[in-house]
């Protein structure tokens, strides 16, 4: 874990050598401030040598500026370095994100993703910073005043150091409890997060449901016990620090009688007796400072290990052989696709389907009959576990993703509006088309005139996940995204069935230019907007069950019959 986290210094080396340069540089004025204080109560009192006292001032004086400019810089450039290397890693767990399976996200909550992101890694870099620099000081100081130290009197010294494996032994001791009581903490916040997020992203159904009352609760559940791991760690944190100071306070017992001791005896002078004393407290204050590093080399520690979690979960990957999709004309075939979603509950059982180039089929069926699943299995967001899906002949588990998904335009229910304008959300179907062919995939679709109508027009704030805009305008700027896109294989899951009969009509328009000369997958709820499709295919928890057009399917007098003449009879 350790080799781990170095190699995030690699980027940063020149800056990082700088710091500890620096780091040297206010360990070393540390060091001057006791040797001096001996001279002068050895030397230069008895002697009445105000000279050399004055001149001694003016060193000192020096000695501190140029300390208090290194400590400026250690400050400065350490913290870049943490911030930095926060920088790195933020953009690297982004990057594997990308490439995580839709199961990731299916298994972790969003506020804990976050979390893991943001909080986590603001220890981590707390710890990046501070961490060397402390390290760094702490031993120039340890080892020049035990130096010093042992030049007055070694017996004195070695007594003082013998306390050290006291010190060390507590805190190894202390140190596996607060490792388990951060990790908790770190999970708690984890969910906080989580139930904050999803309940400010539910406000308006919490409010339209009068259910405050019920999030307030829930939200105080999790709080809770954020509170109880919180209490945890502090306890675990302040057993340790708390131990420690006693010892470290003993330690100065132990100095001002061992060495007033000696000097009552005449074994040192009273200036040794001062310099002893000086460096007692220099040996001391690292000390506190290595026991401050080890609280925060836990809390980033588990920051960082909860980090490379994300970044050691399998990604998706390509075939090492996988080639390009280009030229795409759409045939899709389903070849004996068996798929569940790990949870030992199958949801396609031995599909085998032909979808020939530039038609429209339909899927219909109860929930739960696999027709998502079948949308979702092309693009490749879930693997297969038996059989094997082809576009053009090619099998899609040796084609590269990016060239597969970007062949797929994916219009759903559920429409997702980043925060930003209507332009920009537009534009995400081809980050890098003009604004005239924006415009012109919102005409296709629809949506110009009231985009236009608007007081900014396409650079009107849709708001969070498009808040401010009603169910059909979002649908009709989801549909503008994939007109931009223009994909030769197009995917439409239940885009209508939220809207209203006078929305339908007009996002179906829409979807029909779309669909037009594209090999077309439809899940429909609403029968009547498939009646045209080349073929319909009925699907239950068993597999296809029918398949033909509108009319042969009605002939049959079967499943999917049954399902229009309810329909018709409710519409």
């Amino acid at each position: 874990m350790i080799k781990r986290f170095v190699k995030y210094y690699k980027p940063n080396a020149a800056m990082f050598a700088f710091d500890m340069f620096c780091s040297l540089i206010v360990a070393v004025c540390n060091l001057f401030l006791p040797i001096v204080s001996r001279s002068i109560i050895d030397d230069y009192i008895p002697d009445k040598n105000v000279k050399m006292i004055f001149i001694w001032l003016g060193v000192l004086v020096a000695i501190y500026t140029v300390k208090m400019f290194a400590a400026y810089l250690v400050q400065y450039y350490g913290h870049m370095v943490g911030v930095r290397m926060q920088y790195q890693m933020r953009n690297e767990v982004f990057e594997h994100m990308q490439k995580l399976p839709f199961s990731y996200f299916d298994d972790h909550k969003t506020g804990t993703i976050m979390s893991r992101i943001i909080n986590d890694l603001m220890d981590v870099s707390e710890l990046a910073h501070h961490g060397p620099e402390n390290l760094f000081i702490s031993g120039i100081l340890l080892i020049g005043s035990f130096v010093m130290m042992a030049r007055v009197n070694v017996i004195l010294t070695l007594i003082i150091f013998a306390s050290m494996p006291v010190l060390i032994a507590f805190a190894m001791w202390k140190r596996i409890k607060m490792a388990r009581a951060f990790a908790e903490m770190r999970e708690q916040i984890g969910e906080v997060n989580a139930t904050l997020e999803n309940s400010i992203s539910g406000i308006r159904v919490s409010k339209a449901f009068d259910n405050s009352g019920y999030e307030l609760e829930h939200f105080r559940e999790n709080n809770g016990k954020f509170v109880e791991a919180r209490r945890k760690s502090y306890k675990a944190m302040a057993e340790f620090s708390s131990g420690s100071d006693y010892i470290i306070d003993l330690l100065n017992v132990i100095a001002i009688v061992s060495s007033g001791y000696c000097a009552i005896r005449g074994y040192i002078t009273p200036g040794e007796f001062a310099l002893f004393m000086l460096f007692a407290n220099v040996f001391i204050s690292p000390i506190k400072s290595l026991v401050a590093f080890i609280e925060q080399l836990q809390s980033g520690m588990t920051g960082f290990e909860r980090f490379t979690q994300i970044l050691d979960t399998q990604p998706e990957e390509d075939a090492e052989d996988a080639e390009e999709l280009t030229d795409v004309a759409g045939d899709v075939v389903f070849d004996n696709v068996s798929f569940d979603y790990g949870n030992g509950q199958t949801v396609l059982h031995n599909v085998s389907l032909h979808i020939p180039a530039g038609k429209t089929v339909a899927f219909v069926g109860p929930s739960g009959g696999g027709k998502t699943t079948v949308c979702n299995l092309i693009p490749r967001f879930y693997e297969i576990k038996e059989g094997s899906i082809s576009v053009d002949g090619k099998d899609i588990r040796k084609l590269t993703r990016s060239s597969l998904r970007s062949s797929i335009g994916i219009v759903s229910q559920d429409v997702f509006l980043f925060t930003g304008t209507v332009y920009e959300n537009i534009l995400y179907g081809r980050p890098d088309a003009t604004r005239e062919e924006v415009i012109e995939a919102a005409k296709r679709a629809n949506i110009d005139e009231f985009v236009t109508s608007l007081p900014d027009g396409y650079d009107t704030f849709v708001g969070e996940r498009g808040v401010k805009l009603s169910g059909g305008q979002k649908q009709r700027i989801s549909i503008a995204r994939v007109f931009l896109k223009d994909p030769p294989l197009l995917i439409l899951d239940e885009a209508t069935s939220a809207l209203d009969n006078a929305t339908e009509m007009q996002i179906q328009e829409a979807l029909s230019k779309l669909a037009s000369g594209r090999t077309t997958l439809i899940v429909a709820h609403r029968l009547t907007t498939i009646r045209n499709a080349d073929e319909i295919i009925v699907m239950d928890d068993e597999g296809i069950k029918e398949r033909g057009t509108h009319k042969e399917l009605l002939s049959k007098n079967g499943i999917y019959a049954g399902l229009y003449n309810s329909q018709f009879r409710l519409d």
